[in-house]
């Protein structure tokens, strides 16, 4: 399954697609890949550094000052923090949670694996990680790696993201099928 050609399609999968190329060729791909998932983690805890992402009042040369010292306080490798750099350069660090999900999508696909965006309300526990892997395995005929967020808005259940496919089961999704069913 090529799926490459698909991601190039995008900007932000153009930047994966090079990230991702530099790292598979270095044989850096384990180092890249622990610093794109630090990188997430910051994108995802820290409201400072998504707002700063989002930005269009600060500066070419703030961003890429503040991104240089993130880099160095997340310790990332050299390759991603260049890439930090190349998108505040460029005014693209809003593209880059889309750019982490892509070049996850190519280590996975480079290891015959599928990529599954798991959201629920609350964070889930290994085991409850494991379990859903499980499942999905036995859907996909495919080893899975889960991509997990925590959306509180969802109230409960769960929202899967598998390649094109979602799964819905989220208690806002019940609650508003349910309403519109009401309605009509």
């Amino acid at each position: 399954m090529d799926i490459s050609g698909g991601i190039q399609a995008s900007l932000a999968g153009r930047y994966a697609s090079a990230l991702f190329s530099l790292a598979r060729d270095d044989k850096q791909l384990a180092e890249v890949e622990a610093s794109v998932a630090t990188l997430r983690a910051a994108l995802n805890e820290s409201e400072d550094f998504a707002t700063l992402t989002k930005s269009q009042t600060i500066s070419r040369a703030a961003a890429e000052k503040i991104v240089a010292a993130l880099g160095d306080t997340l310790k990332l490798d050299k390759m991603t923090g260049n890439l930090l750099g190349v998108l505040a350069t460029n005014r693209r660090l809003g593209q880059l949670s889309q750019i982490l999900a892509a070049f996850d999508q190519l280590v996975a696909a480079h290891r015959g694996e599928v990529t599954a965006e798991v959201t629920s309300a609350f964070p889930l526990s290994e085991a409850q990680l494991d379990e859903i892997r499980k499942q999905l395995k036995d859907r996909a005929g495919h080893s899975i790696k889960i991509t997990a967020k925590v959306d509180p808005s969802i109230l409960g259940g769960l929202i899967v993201r598998m390649g094109s496919q979602m799964i819905d089961s989220s208690i806002k999704t019940r609650l508003n099928t349910l309403s519109q069913a009401m309605k009509g």
